[in-house]
């Protein structure tokens, strides 16, 4: 369930849409029952990836030089209720789905799966109540109270973005282990949440929420979120604050300063009034739980050429992340490349979002309704080698997406990887420091 407010603004990637709709459930359901006040419904989505890397990456104990051929895939599946409690729209609402993933063949190109995964587990159960018209100042269901397993999204995804990593049995003998499909990311849900939205879709609104991990990968932290913002049609400016209360003592380990964190962060996005044009910006400043300062901000522009053929979208953004920085929760929020930022450096090579500068270069195009084209183009500037790494590198991903129709859609990617130096010299990629070509297809549905 995407509980996440966040409108964008810009044409929309049809990568991102696809993908966004597939991981969170989002797309229409299938009802099962209907009256004039309850309605229960089915939702099946899922995704499967068939993808060949060249180049390993030193990121686990079994990574290995080689290439590597892996599939992925994972069915999400659950049924969803609302039941109006009242003639002013109050309403009850539940979803309950579980996942089944696995990854099958020689494991991703960073060794964080083997090949061997199979899982099957809950996903989302979650109960809420919405306000309807009851509070005509907030706007419709201006109040939504929710508690249980559940997808958030906080923003754009720079900060938060489901706890979606998904390791598998190549990291710590396994003890990482949620079911691998690393690269899809099926698992998305927080185990805990409780949460209180204030305010309709313009004007000011809040949002109030606790948010405990069950991701062994994260060192399951538990946190306390609050964000406040203004939405108007053209634009949203707003706040955010989060601390880390805690993490798991088994794998605090993994981030020994995460707990006590605090993150001051202050977005915006919008055109600015004017119809093809998008700017996004946001800044965050983070006080570590071992007292040291760390930030990372981005900024955007991009303009649609809405009266050429194909309707062409470019847009520039760059990014920095200081040395220390925690990135968090992040992901694609808002489309395919919004902060996993490369296909092979987001995901495999690094870097993941700390201790570097990105620029990114983006162009797309829409020959047709159900199709899409685009390409991205990233340089990669390692902020301080001291530290024992240096993941300076270039990236060029292509990709198209065809919807095939109201319920499948395919998507293919091809990527080109060229870091400066191998792991040999600092870097990440085993054997040598060689261009790696990366290929990738994606096939998807919702029901």
């Amino acid at each position: 369930m995407t509980t996440s407010r966040y409108s964008p603004l810009l044409p929309r990637l049809a990568a991102g849409t696809v993908l966004t709709l597939s991981m969170c459930g989002s797309a229409s359901a299938l009802e099962l029952y209907k009256t004039a006040d309850t309605t229960v419904s089915l939702n099946l989505s899922g995704m499967a990836g068939v993808s060949h890397s060249q180049k390993g990456y030193a990121q686990s104990e079994t990574a290995e030089a080689k290439g590597r051929d892996w599939q992925d895939g994972f069915v999400k599946y659950g049924l969803g209720l609302t039941h109006t409690l009242s003639p002013m729209g109050a309403s009850l609402y539940a979803n309950v789905a579980w996942v089944s993933s696995a990854t099958w063949g020689q494991g991703d190109a960073a060794g964080f799966t083997t090949g061997d995964e199979r899982r099957t587990h809950i996903e989302d159960l979650v109960v809420g109540w919405k306000s309807g018209d009851l509070f005509p100042a907030l706007g419709h269901d201006g109040i939504d109270i929710s508690y249980g397993r559940q997808y958030i999204q906080v923003g754009d995804g720079f900060l938060i973005s489901g706890d979606s990593l998904s390791f598998g049995r190549g990291v710590i003998d396994g003890e990482l282990n949620r079911g691998g499909a690393y690269y899809l990311a099926p698992r998305q849900s927080f185990e805990k949440t409780a949460v209180l939205r204030l305010g309709g879709d313009q004007g000011w609104r809040g949002d109030l929420m606790w948010l405990k991990s069950g991701n062994p990968g994260q060192a399951k932290p538990e946190m306390a979120v609050g964000s406040v913002e203004h939405v108007t049609d053209d634009d949203t400016f707003g706040a955010t604050y989060i601390k880390v209360l805690d993490t798991d003592g088994d794998f605090a380990f993994l981030y020994p300063d995460r707990k006590d964190t605090k993150v001051y962060s202050l977005y915006g996005h919008g055109n600015a009034g004017v119809e093809n044009l998008f700017l996004s910006a946001q800044y965050a400043y983070q006080n570590k739980g071992n007292d040291d300062s760390e930030n990372a901000w981005y900024l955007e522009a991009g303009w649609k050429f809405s009266e050429l053929t194909w309707s062409p979208y470019v847009s520039y953004r760059f990014s920095r992340f200081s040395e220390g920085y925690d990135p968090l929760f992040y992901g694609n929020g808002r489309a395919l490349g919004t902060w996993f930022q490369g296909e092979v450096a987001a995901n495999y090579a690094g870097p993941f979002s700390t201790n570097t500068r990105v620029h990114q270069v983006t162009l797309s195009l829409t020959p047709t309704e159900n199709l899409s084209l685009g390409v991205m183009a990233y340089l990669f500037d390692t902020l301080d080698t001291d530290q024992g790494r240096n993941l300076d590198a270039n990236e060029i991903d292509l990709y198209g997406t065809w919807t095939i129709n109201d319920h499948w859609w395919v998507m293919p990617i091809l990527g080109r990887y060229n870091p400066d130096v191998s792991a040999d010299n600092g870097g990440s990629q085993l054997g040598d420091s060689g261009t790696n070509y990366y290929s990738q297809l994606l096939v998807g549905f919702n029901f």
